[in-house]
Parts: C-alpha cells; structure tokens; sequence
C-alpha cells in the first residue's frame, strides 16, 4: 500500500495537475493507494502522524517540494518504520537534487515504483529552545535562514513559479538581504570541542546534503549516509566579498576562498551574540540566540535512489 500525501498548491497548482497524472498510471497498474491531499501548513505532519502512529510499516510518497518532505518528516513516528518516495514540484527541490533523484515527475513516479529496495538515509534534528525538528536538507542560523523566511511571505516566489523559475526566489532575495545585514560573533562547538570565537559572522549552516536554496551548493561534500553532518561557516569577511561570493556557491567554488569554513561533525552547538533566523529545510522558525544539531539515531528507507 503506497500513502501519497500531496500538496496540491505546490508551484502554483502544479501538484494538483501532476496528482491527476499520476493517479491515471497507478491505476493503469493496479496499485493499491491511498491519497492525502494537505490543505494547510503543518496538514502533512499530521497526516503522516496518522498514518504511523500504530508503529507498523509504511510507505509514504510525498509529492510536493522540500517543505512537504520536511512536514512529513516531522510526523512519522518511528523512522525505521518508513519508506519514503519524493516526487518533486516545488520551486527548490534541493532534496532530489542532492539525492540525483529525477526531476521530471513521471520519471521519479516511475523510479519508485520499479524499486527492488530502499536505502537508508541519515536525518538531521535541530534542538532551538525546548524544542526540536527533524531535516534532510539542512538547518541554518543566520544568513541563509533569513533568507528563507523573506522567500516565504514574497510575492515574487509565486510569480516566478509560474515561469517555472522559483529558485531565481532565493538568489534574488539573498543579494538584498546581504546588503543591510550587520554580522555579530558566534560561539561554535562541534563533537564537544569548543572553537576559537567567530567575529562577524554572515551564517553557519549544518548541511545534510549539498545543496539548499534552489541549488547553492553550500557543502559540495555532504553526504546523507557518511553518518556526519557538514557544517559550513561564512565570517570575516566583507560585505562586498559576500555578494562576489554568492554566485560561486551555485557551483560549490566559493570554499577555496578564505572566510569559508567547512567541518564535520556529528553534533554542533552554534550560540550568537544577537537572536538570528533559523529555518529546517527552508521552513522557518522563530528567531533564537543558541541551536544545536545532530544527527537522528535511527536512518530513514529511501525509495528510487540511484
């Protein structure tokens, strides 16, 4: 039994579109399913809290962007109880790209249903306060996180979705952002080990795949099942040089200049000087001054990986 939980607004309606597309092939092929259609903010947690609370196995197909995928996430009960396929329409799709997942939606419908088998993917959990959320992607403090909670409310994401476009979002509201941000210090601690302080800190960022943002390749090296998260931290420099960086990111060439840190860890604390964005998977959360990362326990069955 496959679950598909679908955001039919996903890119615009595009999901709503590419659901009705691929119910016609699952029924060609005489698969048993079910579907859920998410209404709101949070609906695909809840849905997917439902579906596996009595701690049996499931198969969940998410269909939508990366902030579905992470809604789900943060529902499943037990992750070694889940199999999950990603069928991507979002305007980011950084989880499929990081996975080489297909970005045409038949292809991936039919990668994950011509599967043998799964494979196990490592998760992410950042701790902010009392509490905690689970990503794939990445967790950010600062810089790439204030982006994601400016891309949220813009209206230009939506225009550029119907271009089919949406990622431009992301680069477009970085370069304005990075020309009024005033970078404080940040406290850094990896595996327990405390770094010497950081000044002028842009944003440091625990990357649990390479990319985020609609395809800034912020940890070329990371890697979902190297059981280590790669953190990248941008300090230092000026504001200048961080608006001639930024376009280098898209091919991961900006960590051969200076003022670009990556480390590997299995868990990190990062503590500023002043309260800062920080997003899970491009979703945003509250502004805080302390989060910690690491990495789940248990990994996560993925669906129609190459």
């Amino acid at each position: 039994m496959y679950h598909f939980i679908v955001n039919p607004a996903a890119r615009s309606g595009l999901g709503k579109r590419i659901w009705e597309e691929t119910e016609e092939i699952l029924q060609r092929r005489q698969l048993s399913y079910e579907v859920h259609f998410t209404r709101y903010q949070t609906h695909a947690t809840r849905i997917a809290q439902r579906i596996t609370e009595d701690g049996q196995e499931h198969t969940l197909i998410v269909l939508g962007g990366d902030g579905t995928v992470n809604e789900v996430l943060n529902g499943i009960h037990d992750l070694s109880q889940a199999t999950l396929g990603y069928i991507p329409i979002g305007s980011s799709n950084d989880f499929a790209r990081g996975l080489h997942l297909p970005k045409d939606p038949g292809q991936a419908l039919a990668r994950i249903l011509d599967s043998c088998s799964a494979r196990p993917v490592r998760i992410g959990c950042i701790r902010f306060g009392t509490k905690e959320r689970r990503f794939a992607v990445s967790a950010g403090f600062g810089f790439d996180a204030a982006v994601c909670h400016q891309v949220m409310v813009s209206p230009l994401k939506k225009f550029l979705n119907r271009l089919h476009l949406g990622k431009l979002t992301y680069t477009g509201v970085a370069l304005r952002l990075l020309l009024f941000m005033n970078p404080k210090g940040m406290r850094v601690t990896l595996d327990g080990k405390t770094l010497a302080p950081f000044e002028k800190v842009y944003f440091a960022a625990a990357m649990n795949l390479p990319y985020e943002g609609g395809g800034f390749k912020f940890c070329p090296a990371a890697d979902c099942r190297d059981d280590k998260l790669d953190i990248i931290l941008v300090s230092g420099i000026s504001r200048l040089k961080a608006l001639l960086l930024l376009p280098t990111a898209f091919a991961g060439l900006h960590t051969r200049f200076g003022g670009i840190q990556i480390f590997t860890c299995r868990q990190a604390e990062f503590i500023s000087k002043i309260p800062l964005a920080v997003h899970a998977d491009g979703e945003p959360i509250l502004r805080q001054i302390r989060i910690s990362v690491r990495l789940e326990e248990k990994p996560l069955r993925v669906l129609g990986l190459p």
